[in-house]
């Protein structure tokens, strides 16, 4: 672990659990992930499909998988679903110590449904049964979007003792119903004879995103207030978003499931690299520190949080007035973020959804190239 005078270790102290946002074949064969782990903290990790889809483009750490998988007559669905599996299998076995030194808390790692199950509820669940049941690891989270036909995706799941990722949570509105349906799930598994103590469960409320749809608004209006606003909307949505989460918790319904053994939904920062260039690059780990919630970095924010990150001083507790004025002058000045964060998550899941459509892409010429090679292979 990094000594406690690191920027990582005093974020840790803060009671931030600090995770990686990504993960390749690479990273695993060179024993990469693994020494983030034990050189810069790292407790978990989160995967997308545009992870995947940039993992597969680079290099030849597939070739051979794709070799084996052409020579047995996969499909290009059945290929993804292997190769994916594989990489979330091998990154839970890595991150194992730490699930187990944290009762299961972190050490997590997380593998998404398939994006283009965003809008069936039925084909979510039974694609999240799936991915648990094939990854055969208990420090796994099986990622939903929370989309309004995830929801119900989520609570059902949940109820099958599987524990979850919520992820593209963008609005308050939508993150509030993401609790319930968490607690409800977690009623529905305590109803099933499941402990609760082993489902856990993340909320990754998505944070650059937001400033990088109203950033631009607010130039195009120029005016100095319209400035003073600016790069300050992200923040105070994901510091009103942790307001919601102590409601739920200080709740007589949450105290119950607690009692009966259940973890908190622990809050989750997703979209932490800085997008525009002209802010701190530090600014969305800063600027959210709190205990009991997670920041899942891509390499480059945690590498500069390493360097130059904060003292690990709270930066959430006591702000939300602020956070509300910021949100209302947003309004005063025509700018609806509930219509904001809407499009960002149609975005969010059009994104994805086109990452793993390169995927299959990637995929599928790779098999074509290998069953070429394993071609020539049987004729010499």
């Amino acid at each position: 672990m990094a000594p406690s005078s690191t920027p990582l270790a005093r974020l840790a102290d803060a009671g931030v659990a600090i995770w990686l946002d990504d993960l390749s074949r690479e990273r695993l064969r060179t024993g990469n992930l693994a020494e983030l782990v034990g050189a810069k903290g790292v407790v978990g990790v989160t995967t997308n499909p545009s992870i995947f889809a940039s993992a597969l483009s680079k290099g030849d750490a597939y070739d051979e998988q794709l070799r084996e998988l052409a020579a047995g007559g996969a499909d290009v669905d059945e290929a993804v679903f292997r190769i994916t599996t594989d990489d979330v299998r091998q990154a839970a076995d890595v991150l194992r110590p730490v699930y187990d030194a944290t009762d299961g808390v972190d050490g997590r790692v997380s593998i998404e449904v398939d994006p283009r199950l965003a809008k069936d509820t039925d084909g979510t669940v039974a694609s999240a049964k799936s991915l648990w049941s094939t990854v055969d690891r208990p420090n796994v989270f099986i990622k939903i979007p929370a989309t309004r036909e995830g929801l119900p995706a989520i609570t059902a799941v949940l109820a099958e003792g599987i524990s979850v990722n919520v992820t593209l949570i963008f609005s308050l509105e939508r993150y509030g119903a993401v609790l319930e349906a968490f607690q409800t799930g977690l009623e529905q598994a305590r109803a099933n004879g499941h402990d609760l103590a082993p489902i856990e469960s993340v909320a990754s409320f998505f944070v650059s995103r937001v400033d990088a749809a109203i950033d631009p608004r607010l130039d195009a209006l120029g005016t100095p207030e319209a400035a003073a606003l600016r790069g300050k909307a992200a923040i105070a949505n994901a510091r009103l978003a942790y307001g919601l989460y102590q409601e739920v918790v200080a709740d007589d319904r949450w105290k119950a499931l607690s009692a009966a053994g259940a973890h908190p939904q622990r809050p989750l920062w997703a979209s932490t690299g800085v997008k525009d260039k002209a802010y701190p690059d530090t600014l969305y780990v800063d600027e959210l520190v709190v205990a009991g919630v997670v920041n899942t970095m891509p390499e480059a924010t945690l590498n500069a949080v390493a360097d130059h990150g904060g003292d690990g001083t709270d930066t959430v507790t006591g702000t939300r007035e602020e956070s509300e004025a910021v949100i209302a002058g947003l309004r005063e000045l025509g700018i609806d973020i509930d219509e904001v964060t809407e499009q960002l998550e149609v975005e969010g899941v059009d994104k994805f959804t086109a990452s793993w459509g390169e995927l299959l892409d990637t995929v599928a010429g790779g098999l074509i190239d290998a069953a070429r090679q394993n071609d020539t292979g049987d004729r010499r």
